[in-house]
């Protein structure tokens, strides 16, 4: 179920990811952002289950800078 989870998490980074590189989706869109936040939050979540800690400061770190990211583009 483990990577279940993982795989769905990666897909929320991912996607939005592509959707930029193919000029679908601007980097300071609200779906960019949350997509970002849900996946990243999800990978950090499994990487905190799983002990793996270098993983978990990188995707705890991705995650907080797509919450400052999220909260920008909701000043707006």
């Amino acid at each position: 179920m483990i990577q279940v989870i993982s795989v769905i998490g990666a897909l929320l980074i991912l996607i939005p990811f592509a959707a930029n590189q193919f000029e679908r989706l601007t980097r300071d869109s609200f779906v960019y952002q949350l997509m970002n936040l849900a996946g990243s939050g999800t990978l950090a979540a499994v990487a905190l289950v799983e002990r793996q800690y270098g993983f978990l400061l990188l995707e705890g770190t991705w995650a907080l800078v797509s919450l400052w990211g999220l909260a920008s583009v909701l000043k707006k």
